[in-house]
C-alpha cells in the first residue's frame, strides 16, 4: 500500500481545463489509474503511484503523483517512442502539465517535418 495521496478532484480540474485550452474541440476523458514505477533509477522496487491518462489522438499522456504535490509526466505514441517533460519531477501540477504539453507540441512539430520530407 502506497502513502502518496491519491489524486484529488482539484488536480484533476487542473489538468482537465488546461487539455480544454489546449484542445477546446475535443472533450477529452481523464481516467484515473495506479502504476508502479522506480522512484529512482537505482531501485529495484517499485512503488505504487497514483495516475492521470488520457489520449489524444495517437498519443497517451500520463501524470503520475509520486509525492503531495510532486509529479511526473510522460507522453507515448508507442512502448518505443516515449517522452517526458525534461524535468524529473515538477512542483505543481499545471507546471507539470503545460511543460509535457509543450513538450508535445514540439515532437508534434518534429513529426511533421519527418512526414513531409
Amino acid at each position: 500500500m502506497s502513502s502518496i495521496p491519491d489524486i484529488t478532484d482539484t488536480e484533476q480540474w487542473t489538468v482537465s481545463t488546461t487539455l480544454k485550452e489546449r484542445w477546446p474541440e475535443l472533450d477529452i476523458e481523464l481516467q484515473l489509474a495506479d502504476v508502479e514505477i522506480r522512484m529512482l533509477p537505482s531501485d529495484r522496487e517499485l512503488t505504487e503511484c497514483p495516475a492521470i491518462f488520457w489520449q489524444v489522438d495517437d498519443a497517451s499522456f500520463v501524470i503520475i503523483k509520486v509525492a503531495e504535490k510532486v509529479y511526473r509526466a510522460q507522453f507515448y505514441y508507442r512502448g518505443y517512442q516515449q517522452y517526458g517533460s525534461g524535468f524529473e519531477d515538477i512542483d505543481d501540477i499545471a507546471d507539470c502539465v503545460v511543460t509535457m504539453l509543450q513538450v508535445h507540441a514540439d515532437r508534434e512539430t518534429v513529426r511533421a517535418e519527418e512526414q513531409s520530407s
